[in-house]
């Protein structure tokens, strides 16, 4: 199927590989239905599309590139919503707040996206982990790294 993307214009995705958020994401409650676009030439970063709004979309990273120290733990009641049985069904993302510049871009970490990779269904989860900020400032030099492959 094709949708039309904030940053890519139109693109053909596989419909297997929509995620769907029963419950919305915070903010955009009636957004149930995202898919994950690589970003060209950016193996950091990729963009949570909404499927059915083209100017919905997020920019989501691995949060361990920036914090390899990072841990989430996910409670009972998320673990039944997404129906997650192992640990390798988890995907866990961050979202990036862009700023101009870039390096003033932060990145939340109290919430993380939990996705279940084998149903495709995913959550915003909100940590009650204090020591994890919404607005963590983003370590410029370990993109470069990572862009590396360091």
């Amino acid at each position: 199927m094709k949708i039309k993307t904030k940053y890519l214009g139109e693109v053909e995705i596989d419909r297997e590989k929509v995620i769907a958020f029963p419950h919305g994401i915070p903010g955009f409650i009636e957004e149930k239905e995202f898919v994950l676009l690589d970003l060209p030439d950016n193996p950091v970063f990729q963009i949570l599309q909404s499927i059915n709004t083209q100017q919905l979309a997020f920019i989501v990273t691995a949060p361990y590139q920036f914090n390899s120290s990072y841990e989430v733990e996910l409670d009972k009641a998320i673990l039944d919503v997404l129906e997650i049985n192992e640990e390798q069904e988890v995907v866990i993302l961050a979202i990036i707040s862009l700023k101009e510049p870039f390096e003033k871009s932060t990145i939340n970490l109290q919430a993380p996206l939990v996705i279940n990779n084998r149903n495709c269904m995913g959550k915003q989860f909100i940590t009650n982990n204090k020591r994890y900020g919404t607005k963590e400032p983003i370590n410029v030099e370990s993109i470069s790294s990572s862009e590396k492959g360091d």
